[in-house]
């Protein structure tokens, strides 16, 4: 990777000027601690230079050592989504809004930055349904996520704090009682959408969307439709997806910039974020953009 110029960083930074920006945090990012100290560190930065910032993390690998550690059986449908029991659910909000959410928020907040780590329960903020998968297959307590409370966010954000999100959802409309497990990239989409953010960041393990006709050159920017024709050519298979599919969602929701960046290298969001010069798109280097 190169090192934006102090020109491009200048630009990026009159272009981004108060604006709002949602960053799904998980895969190695999360798990090497070198990754964790660099992550954190970009996170204060940006926030000293006058961005909103909100934070959603994962958690799936500590969710399954602590599943093993209780002995709770857990399994994966074909969709990967993990079948949520209460018990399991149960677990998985004793890990995402314990020991998760708050090493991530103390890591921000041990940088330099302010951050306050929140659950999807907290103030309702993630208002869910019961998620019935396409295929009918009844996959338990996962949550289809509805509707953000926004003034929640923005209010945190008013007052100077990077809100760091565990993607544990609740009921509503007299299911308040109930615990969803939600999908982090779909909650962070849909945070991201109806925040109306200028960007949303899902970082992943791996570069973007490469094409594999020309020797997995990473494409760099995309929009819906060549997303949707390369889906139905066969060049976006498997589980990227999912991945570009949570991308599209967030832009049709009014995101300007939906990014798919490779979290596996050191201060990827710093990167990423003052590397697209005036037009806001990234360094073109990082992982692929997908807009409107």
């Amino acid at each position: 990777f190169c090192i934006p110029t102090t020109q491009t960083i200048a630009s990026s930074l009159e272009s981004l000027r108060s604006s709002t920006i949602v960053i799904k945090y998980g895969g190695n990012a999360m798990t090497s601690p070198t990754l964790f100290s660099s992550f954190c560190q970009d996170i204060a930065t940006l926030q000293s230079l006058g961005l909103q910032i909100v934070v959603v993390h994962g958690g799936g690998p500590q969710i399954s050592s602590m599943l093993s550690r209780c002995n709770v059986q857990s399994e994966f449908a074909s969709n990967g989504m993990r079948i949520s029991s209460e018990e399991v659910v149960e677990i998985a909000e004793m890990v995402l809004c314990g020991s998760v959410n708050k090493d991530v928020s103390a890591g921000i907040s041990n940088a330099g930055g302010r951050a306050i780590g929140i659950s999807g329960r907290d103030s309702q903020l993630l208002q869910c349904t019961k998620l019935v998968g396409s295929d009918g297959l009844d996959v338990g307590l996962v949550g289809k996520v509805d509707h953000v409370n926004t003034a929640f966010l923005e209010g945190l954000l008013e007052m100077g704090l990077v809100p760091v999100v565990a993607p544990i959802g609740t009921g509503y409309n007299g299911d308040e009682g109930t615990a969803y497990n939600c999908n982090a990239d779909v909650a962070a989409g849909r945070i991201a959408g109806e925040l109306q953010a200028d960007r949303v960041i899902f970082l992943t393990d791996i570069a973007g969307v490469c094409d594999p006709q020309q020797n997995m050159e990473l494409i760099p920017a995309l929009d819906i439709a060549g997303v949707e024709g390369l889906i139905a050519d066969g060049t976006i298979t498997g589980g990227m997806i999912p991945k570009v599919s949570y991308a599209v969602d967030a832009v049709k929701l009014g995101v300007k910039g939906a990014f798919i960046t490779d979290g596996r290298v050191p201060h990827a969001v710093l990167r990423e974020v003052l590397g697209g010069g005036s037009d806001g798109m990234g360094s073109g280097e990082g992982g692929t953009v997908i807009t409107a």
